[in-house]
């Protein structure tokens, strides 16, 4: 099967360190740190032209790279600080080589743009496991990343998987309203903001409690 993992909440907890580069970001391109931000499923594409529509300000891509290289720069930094107390999340590591020792094939479908999911699973080690993925740069929308980890699967493994061959991992309804707008199950794990309750009245197809454990 195809196994899609989001990042934040599901794989790991950053502590904090990604929502305060956003802000320091912000502060440093736009001027202020901007409205609240709810990071629960949201994209940092979506994140980003909601601070040019706070601002008052005309989407310009090449502003948005600014904010970006500001935003992973930062990042990069908080990671490395002790005083966020990011953790891998218990059970990811075990999990991830079980999976990939019984033949699936693991991708990343999630809200970080590439450079900084890139970042996230390198700093936790567990980039090696993930050849591919969708991301918050390919589109603002992450109900139409489905389509695209599909695309970048087949490009990857060379071959074709279907949505009824996909499942996404992740911690969010926007999780699992991502996989079912492409067709595919979702299983939601509550180690987010969103209990086991929760993500089984958003549709999720099946809840655990965490990834210590599991199996399909």
């Amino acid at each position: 099967m195809l196994l899609l993992f989001d990042i934040d909440g599901t794989l790991v907890d950053a502590g904090g360190a990604g929502l305060t580069a956003l802000k320091e970001a912000a502060t440093e391109v736009f001027g202020m740190e901007g409205p609240p931000l709810d990071l629960a499923g949201s994209t940092d594409g979506g994140i980003v032209r909601g601070f040019f529509e706070h601002f008052g300000r005309d989407y310009d891509p090449e502003v948005e790279e600014e904010f970006y290289q500001s935003y992973l720069s930062r990042m990069s930094s908080n990671l490395g600080d002790p005083k966020f107390g990011g953790r891998l999340l218990d059970g990811v590591t075990g999990v991830l080589a079980s999976l990939e020792e019984d033949g699936h094939t693991l991708g990343l479908l999630t809200g970080n743009i590439d450079r900084g999911a890139m970042i996230k699973v390198a700093h936790y080690g567990i980039a090696g496991y993930f050849q591919f993925g969708a991301y918050g740069d390919d589109h603002w929308d992450r109900n139409m990343l489905g389509p695209i980890a599909l695309k970048r699967a087949e490009e990857s493994t060379g071959r074709r998987y279907s949505s009824d061959e996909t499942l996404v991992i992740g911690d969010t309804p926007k999780d699992v309203a991502c996989a079912h707008a492409f067709g595919a199950k979702c299983i939601a794990v509550a180690t987010g903001s969103f209990n086991t309750e929760q993500l089984v009245a958003c549709g999720a197809d099946r809840v655990v409690s965490d990834l210590v454990g599991f199996s399909l």
